[in-house]
């Protein structure tokens, strides 16, 4: 992005990125934007991690090489562990449910916890 002083004596310049050699003016402020695409790249990078946090399957910015589904596969054991643990819930309920509607039943639930 910057300028290639061709002759400081003649004032001429190349630009490699037009592929022109120019004259130096002395009314022309020239500003190279080198250290601010810089900062423009980072904060793209930084933009693009974001919307990668959101997609399980994708590599992070800061993270280790290959460690692209390990939010996935966390996600898929803990939902696991989750849905086991309320299926045990809701049947215990059912359960009870089951065995307090009816007398019978209840009786029996009775007699074997070893009372008359």
């Amino acid at each position: 992005m910057g300028f290639v002083r061709i002759s400081p004596e003649l004032g001429l310049l190349f630009d490699p990125l037009k592929g022109v050699v120019a004259e130096q003016r002395e009314d022309v402020v020239l500003y190279t934007f080198d250290p601010v695409m810089d900062r423009i790249e980072r904060l793209d990078a930084i933009a693009d991690d974001l919307m990668n946090q959101l997609v399980p399957d994708n590599e992070l910015l800061e993270s280790y090489e290959n460690r692209g589904k390990t939010s996935f596969i966390g996600g898929l054991y803990t939902n696991i562990w989750v849905g086991f643990i309320i299926g045990l819930v809701i049947s215990f309920v059912v359960l009870i449910g089951m065995v307090f509607s009816d007398p019978a039943k209840l009786e029996m639930l009775r007699k074997a916890m070893g009372g008359a």
